[in-house]
């Protein structure tokens, strides 16, 4: 049976795993080719050491203004408007879409804002954040939907205080946000999305630079070197992945360990297996689940060979639990050692904000099953909303009670 073309994104084995086609994909052929809707002939890469084989070398860039744009699966008014955005231009700030040395410059700008010492001295403040906001949750009425009352405002508040963004504008950057990371959405809706978001931004920058306070974008404004537009863009990625990707990772791994008991117990069991609980959930659940890169030259990998001009899509999700580097990957284990799983990336994209999103994990789960030991889902688990159309995985809500 011929499979439509396009990346898979039916989660036909249960909310916590990829695609069953791309874990066959992955026993079957690591490296594989993958027909785009559009006619493309990419590649879809799902095996552990093929997927940090891509992200490490430099052959597989991150640009995408090297050629023509070519999505995985279909989007509302992609074919008209493909000419148009072909290829898609290159974003001032936006360093997740560049190589070195461009990439390296704006980056470097940021490195001193997220070392591990400066994160732990943050630590006792996040924990306070997340602490304040369980009083909070402890005062709703019950049901509470934990997504809109706990695992989103926490990293929001987190990234709004350190970037300077007023938390009381949240509602427009969420919004717009998640408009952006929808994957069916038209080009034009995203466009409004991103314009909502990088006007608002414009304007906090100017200020910023005009008169700087003790924030990370007033640091970045002081800088002469970055223009306001490098400036919009650097934060509309902090903005978008500050929130985005912990929010959802809270929500989703308290469903997944709602949704395994036995992992849960051991965790109110012993707290001090939070930490590593942590890594295994970011490893189990890999939120960011699909990378773009795009072979800028002809290239081999996991013995294919993939021509120059090829986009190719690294599956976090598949490599995370490929049983050759994660035994038994498909089940959960709150003491695996799993730090050495993929979520966060690797190589010279590596998320620069980890250690901000690990203390934010840690006192989000810490917190959430010490204040609320009984904590218990509050509908069937198949009727929890999933994010399967969105570019972040996760949950639309997560309704609860105790």
């Amino acid at each position: 049976m011929t499979r439509p073309p396009g990346l898979p994104l039916d989660r036909d084995a249960g909310p916590f795993a990829p695609p069953s086609a791309i874990t066959r994909l992955r026993e079957d052929r690591p490296v594989s080719p993958l027909k785009f809707p559009d006619g493309h002939d990419g590649w879809l890469v799902t095996g552990y050491d093929a997927v940090r084989q891509a992200l490490a070398d430099p052959r597989f860039s991150s640009r995408q203004d090297l050629g023509p744009v070519h999505v995985p699966y279909e989007t509302p008014s992609m074919p008209e408007a493909q000419e148009e955005f072909d290829p898609s231009p290159q974003v001032p700030g936006l360093f997740i879409t560049m190589d070195p040395p461009d990439q390296t410059r704006l980056r470097k700008k940021l490195t001193g804002t997220f070392t591990v010492n400066r994160m732990k001295r943050l630590e006792e403040h996040i924990v306070e954040v997340a602490e304040r906001q369980l009083d909070h949750l402890a005062q709703c009425p019950k049901p509470v939907d934990l997504v809109a009352e706990f695992a989103l405002p926490v990293p929001s508040l987190v990234i709004c205080e350190m970037l300077g963004v007023p938390y009381a504008d949240r509602d427009m950057f969420q919004k717009n946000s998640a408009q952006f990371m929808q994957r069916d959405q038209s080009v034009e809706d995203k466009i409004a999305a991103w314009t909502a978001i990088t006007s608002y931004l414009g304007e906090l920058a100017a200020s910023k630079r005009a008169e700087p306070g003790s924030d990370i974008l007033s640091d970045l404004a002081r800088d002469d070197d970055l223009s306001i537009e490098e400036l919009v863009g650097i934060g509309f990625l902090l903005l978008l992945a500050g929130h985005e990707t912990t929010a959802n990772m809270l929500a989703l791994g308290t469903f997944a360990l709602l949704e395994n008991p036995a992992q849960l117990a051991a965790l109110h069991a012993d707290p001090d297996l939070i930490p590593g609980a942590v890594e295994e959930l970011m490893r189990y659940l890999a939120v960011v689940d699909i990378v773009f890169r795009y072979a800028s030259e002809d290239l081999e990998l996991g013995g294919e060979k993939i021509p120059k001009g090829s986009t190719v899509l690294v599956s976090m999700a598949a490599a995370n639990r490929d049983p050759s580097h994660f035994p038994d990957g498909e089940t959960l284990d709150v003491e695996r050692k799993a730090r050495t799983h993929l979520s966060f990336g690797h190589g010279v994209h590596q998320c620069l904000g980890q250690q901000l999103a690990r203390i934010e994990m840690r006192a989000g789960f810490a917190g959430l099953l010490r204040r609320f030991p009984t904590l218990a889902l509050a509908v069937p688990a198949d009727e929890v909303p999933l994010r399967t159309a969105m570019n972040i995985y996760g949950v639309h809500a997560l309704p609860v009670t105790w």
